[in-house]
């Protein structure tokens, strides 16, 4: 049968679409969790998101015809599912008992295993690179795409990071574990080929984090939640705060969205929720003001969890990622064409 946009999504594929022959958005999922530090249950987020996907409707009316592009999974090389298993079971106890020393023990051993699954997704990542397409980490929580951020930054020096998120994630070690999703903007900062983190919707910081946003005003540049509403409450216009957003990032960047970044009203299940952040609408501005006016190398969407119904957090999951898909194409892409300027 010809496949019908239009028609209902069926199958395990994402968004219900056929094999495209050259994919240009590949989403690898990675089902992790291990280090997770309050909620659990971020490593069934990229299948309830999958799921969730079947009845996105595909006439993007910002970005037209996203799928048109190719969205398709596009696994890792190892079991991670099965490392996050093995990894789980070490940090569970840590975690209960309210921590470790940094890189001892089993804390240790977490960390290991957590190298293999970065090695695993950098060397997914890579191919995707080299067949000109767009690699996506899906998670699982937010130490999940590291690995794809070492990839990004070794294909483009100077690579910026979008990072929406209600916390900063720039701990060096989180309960002991140096792998931690608490500690992925730190990894990130690390990495030669990384010149700036932008954050967006932060909320809940450690000290040292602040003290170290200050320190290093020139390599991270947070937009912190509070300062986005007073500026909003004092009458500045969304989209100017989105174009300060904007000139603050490199020409080529890659986007790290958690979704706690959103308000928990669109993510009540996610592992670390905090009252305020983003609207959905408010997303939906600061991607197409990107999607215009910076090219997207890669993106993340992780820290999706279902909890005990879970349809709610992966329906507002999909839908990111779709959008995140058609930001990310037409920046990349100049026969991707919107269907009009949503702008106007």
């Amino acid at each position: 049968m010809t496949f019908d946009p239009d028609g209902p999504g069926d199958g395990d594929t994402l968004y219900g679409l056929d094999p495209h022959p050259n994919p240009l958005i590949r989403v690898i999922p990675v089902p992790w969790e291990a280090t997770a530090s309050y909620g659990r249950g971020t490593s069934a987020g990229p299948d309830a998101i999958g799921q969730a996907s079947q009845q996105v409707d595909l006439e993007d009316m910002e970005y037209g015809a996203i799928w048109r592009a190719g969205i398709e999974w596009c696994s890792a090389d190892v079991d991670i599912s099965f490392l996050n298993q093995q990894a789980s079971a070490l940090a569970v106890p840590i975690i209960t008992s309210g921590g470790a020393t940094r890189g001892q023990g089993d804390a240790a051993k977490v960390d290991d295993l957590a190298k293999r699954r970065d090695r695993a997704v950098y060397e997914a990542a890579l191919r995707i690179f080299e067949a000109d397409g767009i690699p996506v980490v899906l998670g699982g929580d937010h130490s999940s795409p590291i690995g794809l951020i070492q990839a990004a930054s070794e294909r483009h020096d100077g690579l910026g990071i979008l990072h929406i998120d209600a916390h900063a994630d720039l701990r060096i070690a989180y309960q002991g574990f140096e792998s931690s999703h608490a500690s992925i903007m730190h990894r990130a900062l690390s990495l030669p080929g990384v010149d700036r983190i932008v954050g967006v919707g932060y909320r809940d910081l450690g000290k040292a984090e602040l003290q170290r946003i200050h320190d290093e005003s020139d390599r991270i540049r947070a937009f912190p939640d509070h300062e986005i509403a007073y500026r909003l409450a004092q009458g500045t216009p969304w989209q100017r705060v989105v174009d300060d957003i904007v000139d603050a990032l490199p020409p080529t960047i890659h986007i790290s969205f958690d979704i706690d970044g959103l308000d928990p009203s669109l993510c009540p299940n996610t592992g670390t929720p905090v009252p305020g952040g983003l609207q959905y609408r408010d997303v939906l501005v600061l991607l197409w003001t990107i999607s215009q006016r910076r090219r997207v190398l890669s993106f993340d969407l992780c820290e999706v969890s279902p909890g005990p119904v879970g349809e709610w957090d992966a329906n507002v999951g999909a839908r990111i990622l779709y959008k995140l898909a058609g930001c990310a194409s037409v920046s990349k892409l100049s026969e991707v064409t919107p269907t009009h300027d949503p702008s106007v």
